[in-house]
């Protein structure tokens, strides 16, 4: 009775974790939504399309006496080329902080790497004496391994996740701590 509940408990667990990735506009029907979503879309698209147009097509009409003018006001096109002054420098700051800070941190890097392992070296010998007899003891030698062309992986052989990261706690070796 117990193993059917946790498996009614498992089915409900399954459905609500199916229930995250669903969508009833891709679903067949709901015909309402489909078209109440699509209009919704459509119109955003049109805010943001209709006042890019207008604002481009002002400014082209400066340049170009060809060019559909919707609007001429110097005030517009003094700010808009204010603003635009104004996001090329930032641009070009922000550039300039960004390589700069990366030409720091690569530097930065170069020396503590070369003074500094990344990794304690005496552990890092005992991780590799104790993987190697617990491969051993799983696997065989590791001669016999390296010369086996095809070997076949008995199920009780196969690795945990955290199989090694338990080895290497059991030895007290494990850095991520």
């Amino acid at each position: 009775m117990a193993k059917t509940k946790a498996t009614a408990t498992e089915q409900a667990d399954e459905r609500a974790r199916q229930q995250l990735y669903t969508d009833a506009y891709f679903e067949h029907g709901h015909w309402g939504l489909k078209l109440w979503q699509t209009l919704v879309g459509l119109l955003g698209w049109v805010a943001v399309v209709i006042p890019i147009t207008v604002t481009v097509l002002s400014i082209w009409s400066t340049y170009d006496p060809r060019v559909l003018r919707i609007w001429s006001y110097q005030e517009g096109v003094f700010e808009f080329k204010f603003i635009g002054i104004l996001l090329l420098f930032s641009f070009v700051l922000t550039s300039l902080f960004a390589v700069t800070m990366t030409i720091i941190q690569n530097r930065k890097r170069d020396r503590v790497v070369e003074q500094w392992p990344t990794y304690n070296p005496i552990n890092q010998k005992r991780r590799q004496k104790a993987l190697a007899k617990f491969m051993d003891n799983r696997f065989g030698d590791a001669e016999s391994r390296e010369n086996t062309r095809y070997y076949e992986v008995k199920p009780e052989q196969n690795l945990d996740t955290d199989e090694i990261q338990k080895l290497y706690d059991e030895h007290d070796i494990n850095d991520l701590d």
